[in-house]
């Protein structure tokens, strides 16, 4: 009723000539009413000393003088600012989109906040007691939500503000007396707390893995342009090589050009293929550490408890492949047999019947696929038996050199040069090839690979793994992980498990470890150049007696 009352009241102030509000009206001597300049102007264009009413078509003898209807003018004035006002309302009415004011009589607007505890949600204006009442202000207020009742226990009809970890569901402080009696509880906004910082670890985990990825993708694409080059310059020296034997081998020479650039072809395609899988990799931890990070940014308890489940769970990472400087010493080969073969050629073709190629005993190392399932790592197991002489006289190996344990009693061990100052020990075997072997580790400890020459004096961190850029170091304790190299801490998320494996590939400088307990899962992966043999090692703190690590052969 109230938008036809303006439409009415705007037909009655609307010029009859322009259709549209009066402005500067004035009246004529019959009575209607007409902006000034659409009235003059329609006066202009009729016959000289003639006008009339274009309403009424009263004629009058001469053309009158206009004079402003101030009283119309102002009333006109006042139905524009109506105008205004009724447009404003407009933009700040609710729409089906929009979360209205639970207050507003009649026309809703919209909710800029609502309270979980009124359990209602407020336009600016009736937002204001919240800010103002001293009781009120208490109250926590949240961006608009329609879902306000989803926190109203359905059995209690109070307000939901405690969470239950055994069941892993928010209920009201009632429940706590029946149904979830003797279950673990805490308040809600305690476990919001807690999963936050496990938020945090996760993006700090893919931020990691998205920064080892663009690495590893530069590596490749330098390796492509390596290949590439190599391949070139291969191609280069072969053909002037055949130059000088044109006669002789001229019909080989394309075949031997076409093998070249096979493997050329067959090399890079390789690094391709993985360059793509990593750079789509990265794109999909990239979209997650979004939905993280505006998971992070939820107010809401319920719904970002809800939410967390499905968006912090990872997909394991693609295990790429050695990230290193291949060597290319193919084409290199291949090149040096043609001009080695120069005098020989007619022998060499009379015996293989093919060409140069079989002459080559080296092989294009392309990246080699990294194990992916346990049955794979398990091809690689390897049972590790500790040093003695490297032993600090505080741990008592056991169990065929196997296991080692932090005693109050010095061992009777024998002065050694190679023996740690520290609670700490190394294995046996030298470590240069691919190798996986797991621990069980009781306590807290340290389980690390190192070079064999880190220090031994003192009792200082020159010594100690991960405190130096010889050793890497996982530190396991009962509550979290944690990994160390070069004085450099990282936080490692992950299940806590007792037992952690170890795989290690030397020549492609990868490292890695897994929490262990029915199945695996990547804690931890490091990406470098290894340049010396590599040794097992364990470390305990200094006064946690009956610690205790056992070296287990993976079945």
């Amino acid at each position: 009723m109230a938008k036809r009352g303006a439409q009415l009241d705007s037909e009655k102030f609307s010029c009859s000539i322009c259709l549209d509000l009066l402005k500067d009206p004035v009246t004529v001597p019959c009575g209607h009413s007409y902006c000034r300049n659409c009235i003059n102007g329609h006066w202009d264009g009729e016959n000289e000393g003639s006008s009339s009413c274009p309403q009424c078509r009263k004629r009058f003898k001469r053309r009158p003088d206009l004079k402003k209807n101030i009283m119309l003018a102002e009333l006109v004035e006042d139905l524009k600012k109506t105008r205004l006002q009724a447009a404003a309302a407009d933009l700040c009415s609710a729409g089906p989109e929009d979360v209205s004011c639970d207050v507003c009589p009649g026309r809703k607007l919209k909710a800029i906040k609502s309270c979980r505890v009124c359990l209602a949600s407020y336009c600016e204006e009736h937002l204001q007691p919240h800010y103002q009442a001293a009781p009120l202000k208490k109250h926590q207020l949240v961006e608009p939500s329609r879902n306000l009742q989803d926190n109203i226990c359905s059995r209690h009809d109070e307000v939901m503000k405690i969470f239950c970890r055994t069941d892993q569901q928010c209920i009201c402080y009632l429940c706590t007396m029946d149904q979830h009696s003797g279950h673990e509880t805490v308040p809600a906004a305690a476990e919001r707390m807690e999963k936050q910082k496990e938020v945090e670890a996760s993006q700090l985990n893919i931020q990691q893995r998205i920064q080892q990825r663009e690495k590893e993708v530069e590596l490749l694409q330098q390796q492509v342009e390596a290949i590439n080059a190599s391949a070139d310059e291969a191609v280069e020296h072969s053909e002037e090589s055949f130059t000088q034997m044109i006669r002789l081998i001229q019909k080989r020479s394309g075949e031997v050009k076409q093998q070249l650039r096979s493997q050329q072809q067959t090399a890079v395609s390789g690094v391709k293929e993985l360059k793509e899988k990593l750079q789509q990799e990265t794109v999909q931890l990239k979209r997650k550490d979004v939905q993280l990070e505006q998971l992070s940014h939820t107010e809401d308890h319920q719904q970002f408890l809800h939410s967390y489940p499905s968006v912090s769970a990872l997909s394991e990472p693609t295990h790429s492949s050695s990230i290193h400087p291949a060597p290319l010493t193919y084409f290199k080969d291949v090149a040096a047999a043609v001009t080695e073969s120069r005098e020989t050629i007619q022998d060499i073709l009379r015996e293989t019947g093919t060409d140069v190629s079989l002459r080559h005993t080296g092989e294009l190392l392309l990246p080699q696929a990294q194990p992916e399932t346990r049955e794979d790592f398990l091809q690689y197991s390897l049972q590790i038996h500790l040093d003695p002489n490297t032993a600090y006289r505080k741990l008592e190996l056991t169990d065929s050199n196997r296991k080692v344990t932090l005693t109050s009693e010095d061992q009777r061990y024998s002065d050694h040069p190679e023996r740690f100052p520290c609670p700490q020990v190394l294995s046996r075997e030298s470590l240069t090839e691919r190798h996986y072997w797991e621990v069980e580790m009781r306590g807290r400890g340290v389980i690390a690979v190192t070079y064999k020459n880190i220090s031994r004096s003192g009792r200082n961190r020159e010594c100690r793994f991960g405190f130096n850029d010889v050793s890497w170091a996982l530190c396991c304790t009962s509550d979290r992980f944690k990994f160390w190299h070069n004085n450099t801490v990282t936080p490692v998320p992950g299940p806590l498990s007792s037992r952690v494996g170890v795989y290690l590939d030397h020549t492609a400088g990868i490292l890695s470890f897994y929490s262990v307990s029915g199945t695996m899962t990547l804690l931890h992966r490091v990406q470098t150049s290894f340049t010396q043999p590599l040794h097992a090692g364990v470390h305990f703190f200094d006064g946690v007696e009956k610690t205790s690590a056992e070296f287990i052969k993976p079945q």
